[in-house]
């Protein structure tokens, strides 16, 4: 397994050893002790979610400020272009974005630390992603960032995305400052 850095302090992707033959292949998709030790996991998991989206789809970006969430990603089947927004107000890369492709075929795993609004657009005709979170989903605690916020000036492949009603209400990085609602999670470098 490689852990792999990435511009946004804390974020990682992760490389688990694949084990491919004529049958198909098998993966550890985790194992506490191994995650704990490689990401510096202090959090438990305490929630799993999976969600099948057709080509164009885009969800995100989420997260929630009270009760921050960490999730460990991975797609298990087609390709996405996930999204990270450093919302953490005392991180050196502060409203900073990072867009990783991920695939069922990769079978590359994200770490999103607490603190960070997450979103996804799916390239495939169909994805399937898997993701654990560290806390529970709680919806009056959901926050939505604009995933168009011209401050944020995130590159998407996909110009007109497929969004749902609730995600076209997201504010914009600026307003969600104003209104004191970005998450409260602590930079830790």
């Amino acid at each position: 397994m490689k852990v792999l850095d990435t511009r946004l302090p804390g974020v990682k992707r992760i490389q688990p050893a694949v084990h491919a033959d004529e049958r198909g292949y098998f993966l550890e998709s985790f194992q506490a002790s191994r995650y704990q030790e490689l990401l510096g996991l202090t959090q438990s998991f305490v929630q799993s979610n999976c969600s099948h989206s057709k080509y164009g789809v885009l969800r995100g970006m989420h997260f929630q400020v009270l009760h921050p969430q960490g999730k460990l990603l991975h797609v298990t089947r087609g390709e996405i272009f996930d999204v990270v927004v450093d919302l953490r107000s005392t991180s050196p890369t502060f409203a900073q974005w990072e867009g990783i492709t991920l695939s069922g075929q990769s079978q590359e795993q994200l770490w999103i630390p607490p603190g960070l609004a997450h979103g996804f657009v799916v390239l495939s005709e169909e994805a399937d992603v898997a993701y654990q979170c560290t806390d529970y989903y709680r919806p009056g605690d959901e926050a939505c960032l604009r995933w168009d916020d011209p401050g944020l000036a995130i590159t998407w492949p996909i110009t007109q995305p497929l969004i749902s009603a609730k995600d076209r209400q997201g504010l914009s990085l600026k307003a969600l400052q104003a209104a004191e609602r970005l998450p409260l999670a602590a930079y830790h470098p």
